[in-house]
């Protein structure tokens, strides 16, 4: 066991250490990733979850759908919990307080969980991490969107229900959210992938792990650190907290295997650096939600060894 966790985890966080010194020491600019973050975001993810999913079973894809529940319910409930904590023990502002529930509810799955599956689990691993990636962009960043969207001089002569259709609308159009439906629908319908198609989709889809890990890595170098009271609850509700309610959900709703334990492991990944993304695009630098992407990935360490050896037997 004590060797699958080390090759689970040590080439994760190899690279990312390599994107965090490369910034550090200034190697790479780590103030301006906007170029990397459209291509791994626009071209080689989707790339990546597509053909892993249009290649998949029909059968296979058919059992996905209780993970799917489960992680729509523990991203909501994190979220809220967060929001509420950070509204009302914190005092934080809306936006800041989104910017903070996305970054603790949404976990890195692109570049520390799908490199971590597909090291446990092989090409399969793929699925359920597109699965995780799209809950979250469906469900919880439209919610962000909408609440950053609202501070806008633009928004304040929109109704709620237009500005929320509006932010659900932009998620929907994101090649990361319909690439992986579009590979459903291939799956479903028995579309085959003609040999060469699969050829030039992972040729780009293959680097989609080690440049997100390493995008994470200076990401986190730029950020600034401050380890006060919200960021350490904010680090429990995600290593811990949410662990531990993915764990009830899956046996509540009876996920089969592996897909149960894919799941509890996806929600381990540490906080993801989504909300601080959104955050720099409107102008909303949050001390907090860098401080808890940098503690929680460092802390998850501890917490990702720990849930793989415990769910060794799901």
């Amino acid at each position: 066991m004590g060797t699958t966790i080390l090759n689970s985890l040590a080439p994760v966080f190899f690279v990312l250490g390599l994107g965090y010194f490369a910034g550090l020491w200034k190697m790479v600019d780590n103030k301006n990733v906007h170029s990397i973050n459209v291509m791994l975001m626009n071209f080689a993810l989707p790339c990546a979850l597509f053909l892993a999913i249009a290649r998949a079973s029909s059968k296979v894809l058919a059992q996905q759908y209780r993970l799917l529940v489960a992680l729509a319910l523990a991203m909501i409930l994190i979220y809220a919990l967060t929001w509420i904590l950070q509204r009302r023990l914190y005092h934080l502002e809306p936006n800041e307080a989104a910017i903070q529930s996305l970054t603790v509810s949404f976990s890195n799955n692109v570049a520390v969980g799908l490199p971590l599956l597909i090291s446990m689990f092989g090409p399969e691993g793929t699925i359920a991490v597109a699965a995780s990636i799209g809950v979250g962009s469906i469900v919880i960043s439209p919610v962000t969107l909408v609440i950053l969207e609202s501070g806008t001089e633009k928004a304040q002569t929109m109704p709620v229900r237009t500005r929320l259709l509006y932010a659900v609308w932009q998620s929907c159009k994101r090649p990361i959210t319909w690439a992986p439906v579009l590979g459903m629908v291939f799956s479903l319908v028995g579309i085959p992938i003609p040999d060469i198609a699969g050829r030039m989709l992972n040729l780009i889809g293959q680097c989609t792990a080690g440049v997100a890990l390493f995008l994470t890595g200076l990401i986190l170098s730029a950020q600034p650190f401050r380890l006060g009271g919200n960021a350490i609850m904010s680090v429990i509700l995600k290593n811990i907290v949410q662990v531990a309610l993915m764990f009830g959900f899956v046996l509540l709703l009876r996920v089969p295997s592996p897909e149960a334990r894919q799941g509890v492991l996806l929600a381990a990944v540490p906080a993801g650096f989504f909300g601080t993304v959104f955050g720099a695009r409107f102008g909303v630098a949050s001390i907090e939600a860098s401080s808890t992407l940098i503690a929680s990935t460092l802390f998850s360490v501890v917490t990702l060894s720990l849930v793989i050896y415990l769910t060794a037997g799901m």
